[in-house]
């Protein structure tokens, strides 16, 4: 029974009571209205409906008439139908922002409610209030995170998610399935960033052996032994910064959570079990609605993103090995012999150290200072290109 019921037949009750009480005389007029808790006049009006049509008149007619602002009783039953065929174990929030994109006009708490009282949906406990250790950056662009998250996202395979976001907004900017996280993977997220919107100034991660070296385990960095990662931020003029705990990464592991409780839903929904059709997912469906709804506006206007004008940025986002040319002409490679081709520049580069790049794609080139010599795919096969200059 609700509040509201309850203290309408605890009234009705003490109604009957100081009734009695005032025909017998044993109460005054004021002394009964004050045992209901109601004025001399109220207690009055209550006395002449009793007596023209008994406890009933007293019922709160409020109580009983139908809110003309109700949905109809279809609508709920399409509403809680749809959600039992398609949508079971999604939560309330990820539901509604689904039937909001799909025309739905109703508030959030009518959905959720309807879901609660179908059953489908459990009560759940008020968080307490987050308390914020951290400022987000007042400028997009000033900082930018980078993780991944090892889930379960399709049915029977583990995949890595690799997120990389704006810290000022949290609207994310590059997101993508790959088998594991990796020095290639950070890259591919960086370069994502700087083609779309420009370089920004700082890199905050946490200390995976890809972004750090760390002489001794749960220690400070080595900032000094960077890693191929830290030697490409350095070239960039990018700081990083490490984060030393999870509450560090506070906004990532929350968001993370959003996306293993959302996201593995939505691609069983869309029928999805490959990985490329899995990132395709993410880029053209799952990434923008994400932003749509999560994204925070900056404390400040304006942007700390700057053009990025220092020429081919695949060249610096990759690998740098160095090596010697030997006497074949060749370079040994992990296992791969590399055969320089001949050019107008010189007849041969032997005892030569070139510059062996591997970028995030497989593919393998050679440099000898500001100019490329060949370009590999990652069995060793030349790939026929123009010769031109690296940055």
């Amino acid at each position: 029974m609700k509040r509201t019921e309850w203290l309408q037949e605890t009234r009705k009750m003490r109604f009957e009571e100081a009734y009695e009480s005032y025909r017998k005389r044993s109460l005054t007029q004021s002394e009964a209205a004050l045992l209901l808790g109601v004025c001399d006049r109220t207690f009055r009006r209550y006395m002449n409906r009793y007596d023209e049509d008994g406890l009933d008149a007293l019922l709160d007619r409020r109580l009983v008439q139908v809110s003309h602002r109700r949905a109809p009783v279809d609508e709920v039953m399409r509403l809680v139908e749809h959600y039992r065929n398609r949508h079971m174990g999604w939560n309330a929030k990820h539901f509604y922002a689904w039937y909001r994109s799909g025309g739905g006009n109703r508030s959030h708490t009518w959905v959720k409610n309807r879901l609660q009282e179908a059953g489908l949906i459990e009560h759940t406990k008020k968080r307490g209030t987050h308390r914020k250790k951290r400022e987000r950056a007042p400028l997009i662009g000033m900082m930018i995170h980078q993780d991944g998250s090892t889930h379960e996202w399709v049915l029977g395979q583990k995949w890595d998610l690799i997120v990389t976001m704006d810290d000022a907004t949290s609207e994310h900017y590059s997101m993508f399935f790959v088998e594991e996280e990796s020095t290639m993977s950070s890259f591919q997220g960086v370069q994502e960033v700087i083609e779309k919107h420009g370089l920004f100034a700082s890199f905050y991660s946490d200390r995976g052996s890809h972004y750090w070296y760390t002489p001794e385990a749960g220690g400070k960095v080595d900032k000094q032994n960077l890693t191929q990662f830290g030697q490409a931020m350095k070239r960039l003029g990018i700081e990083m910064i490490a984060a030393y705990s999870p509450e560090a990464r506070g906004r990532s592991e929350r968001m993370f959570r959003t996306h293993q409780e959302r996201l593995p839903k939505e691609l069983v929904l869309a029928g999805i079990t490959d990985m490329t059709a899995a990132n395709r997912y993410l880029k053209e469906v799952y990434m923008p609605t994400f932003n749509a709804e999560f994204v925070q506006p900056a404390s400040e206007e304006g942007s700390a993103f700057v053009p990025w004008i220092g020429g081919e940025l695949a060249d610096i986002l990759c690998e740098r090995h160095e090596r010697v040319v030997g006497y074949d002409n060749c370079v040994s490679f992990e296992g791969l012999k590399l055969q320089i081709p001949a050019d107008r520049h010189r007849c041969h580069y032997v005892k030569a150290k070139v510059i062996v790049l591997r970028y995030p794609n497989g593919q393998i080139a050679i440099t000898h200072g500001p100019r490329k010599l060949a370009t590999y795919d990652s069995s060793g096969k030349e790939i026929k290109l123009n010769s031109t200059v690296v940055a």
